[in-house]
């Protein structure tokens, strides 16, 4: 104890010490090995991503069903009624602001990057259907739903919801090992806690990383598309150190004048250039759409969800659908937890109806909107966009704008909004592996989330360095492949937990308990029971 104080106070910082230094070392050492050995790099970062998707892609499917499966059956079950922080607990931010955040959190630059992208990719390339025909776009459609619909917002919905439930009603610090409590008891305060502690943040940061390299490519192609700015990589991390810089400023303004003030201006931003795009596109013909996208997501969700190419003996799916799984997986911490921290006075049915539905609807109506537009253009129209998606996957949604008036002014919106988001996942990523890294303290220390901001930055343009979009994704899911089996265990934990909850009994522990097991107490103002106590 003594020596982890010292430390402490040699550094002037606020960190689990195990988890902080561990992680910051494995992240050190493959961000050196990347640069030193880059002129191979690539190929190993192929070969990777090959070995996982071919192996795992099947337990990767299995993971995602299961969660689905239990987060649907909190809803309808027995524990619905429980709310988060207790029967007085108060939300501390309003709905609409709760949306915003957990939207912005959740999916923002992914959506921009393929929400013309991959229903596009999948019509003139369809892996279930001949090309560039009328059930090619259904498909496409179907496919891009279901690596944007429930599954994903379901492992937020897992991860957010145990951390909130050990936090606010359990008094745990806001940490991935608390969940555990129900499963390892006092162990979770030694090496298996931090052991899941430093898969969450190696994780976390990656699966962050994964998204700034995509949203930072299509902020290239985007000032390619207007002004003739190579797209290289020596820009991408000019643009990287730029919009860093942007969300280290939003790092030190907070979560109430930074995340959630650029987070609303995200949704209106975005929901600006939907509505241009809607109202100005074939309006009829999306609207018809949304509806039979929909029923067909529904319909065919059971076979799509389960599809392993068994049959096909193709490998299709390694570079989309395993890959989405990899990189939700890997992002959940971050989501989660960031989703935890605002969720604060929710009741279980109001979180999951909250987390799974609404935004997967509103995901659904943008992706209907963009992605059915770029198809419309390419079955009735002047059909240029699919050669431009195979040819530059980030280009896609300038293309589509190409077609609609005013395209200088929206494809410059497009790009702001891009940065914006790019600034939310930065900024929330780096609070929420901060709070892990600091032993589940809802506050730490102000440089060390300046700390975590410029870590992703740099993890992302070693990242684009080292390969590009296959270093991107080989990064997703090979972080996420080990953090399945945790999420897998989190279902089982987390169970427990509100059965005893449920039940009247409790593992609270008492301020004795606190100092034997090196808690440190911490009281907060706003919220009565989050974040009372840190690891270490």
């Amino acid at each position: 104890m003594e020596n982890e104080e010292s430390v402490k106070d040699w550094f002037h910082l606020d960190v689990h010490p195990w988890v902080f230094f561990t992680s910051v070392g494995l992240i050190t050492l493959f961000v050196t090995l990347t640069l030193l050995f880059g002129a191979h790099v690539d190929d190993f970062f192929t070969s990777v991503q090959t070995v996982i998707s071919k192996y795992a892609g099947w337990f990767f499917v299995w993971t995602v069903n299961i969660i689905l499966v239990y987060v649907v059956s909190l809803l309808l079950g027995r524990f619905s009624g429980i709310r988060l922080g207790g029967a007085e607990a108060v939300p501390e931010f309003t709905t609409l602001s709760w949306f915003s955040m957990l939207f912005s959190a959740g999916m923002g630059i992914g959506l921009l990057f393929y929400g013309v992208a991959e229903p596009m990719f999948h019509f003139i390339a369809s892996p279930l259907a001949e090309p560039g025909t009328v059930e090619a776009a259904r498909i496409g459609m179907d496919l891009t739903f279901l690596h944007w619909g429930l599954h994903p917002w379901a492992i937020y919905a897992l991860v957010g919801l145990s951390l909130a439930f050990f936090s606010y009603n359990k008094g745990l610090p806001l940490s991935i090992r608390s969940v555990f409590y129900p499963i390892f008891g006092e162990k979770i305060y030694g090496p298996i806690g931090n052991v899941i502690d430093i898969m969450a943040t190696v994780a976390t940061l990656f699966g962050v990383a994964t998204s700034l390299g995509l949203g930072v490519q299509q902020v290239n192609a985007g000032l390619n598309h207007l002004f003739g700015i190579p797209q290289s990589i020596n820009v991408q991390v000019l643009l990287i150190c730029g919009i860093t810089a942007i969300a280290t400023w939003s790092v030190v303004r907070g979560i109430s004048s930074g995340i959630k003030l650029l987070s609303q201006i995200n949704v209106y931003l975005a929901g600006g250039l939907m509505l241009f795009v809607l109202l100005l596109g074939p309006t009829l013909f999306i609207m018809k759409a949304l509806m039979e996208n929909i029923g067909f997501y529904l319909q065919n969700l059971p076979q799509l969800a389960t599809w392993n190419e068994t049959y096909e003996a193709t490998d299709w799916q390694q570079a989309w659908t395993i890959f989405y799984w990899g990189w939700w997986i890997s992002w959940s911490p971050f989501v989660g937890m960031f989703i935890a921290r605002v969720s604060y006075g929710r009741t279980i049915g109001e979180f999951i109806k909250g987390v799974l539905f609404i935004p997967t609807f509103i995901t659904f109506i943008w992706i209907t909107v963009f992605g059915n537009s770029a198809i419309n253009i390419e079955m009735f129209g002047a059909g240029d966009i699919g050669k431009a998606v195979q040819e530059n996957v980030p280009v896609a949604i300038f293309k589509l704008l190409e077609h609609f008036p005013l395209q200088s002014l929206t494809s410059m919106l497009a790009i702001v909004v891009v940065i914006t988001f790019f600034v939310t996942s930065s900024d929330s990523g780096s609070l929420v592996i901060d709070i892990i890294t600091a032993g589940g303290n809802p506050d730490p220390p102000m440089i060390q989330r300046i700390f975590w901001a410029v870590t992703e930055g740099v993890v992302a343009a070693v990242l684009l360095f080292g390969g590009g979009l296959v270093a991107l994704q080989t990064a997703a899911i090979s972080t996420g492949l080990p953090f399945s089996v945790i999420l897998l265990g989190m279902c089982f934990a987390l169970h427990k937990g509100l059965a005893e909850y449920k039940e009247g009994q409790s593992f609270d522990l008492s301020v004795k308990d606190v100092k034997t097991r090196k808690f440190k107490t911490k009281p907060t103002d706003k919220l009565p029971t989050f974040g009372r106590r840190r690891f270490w």
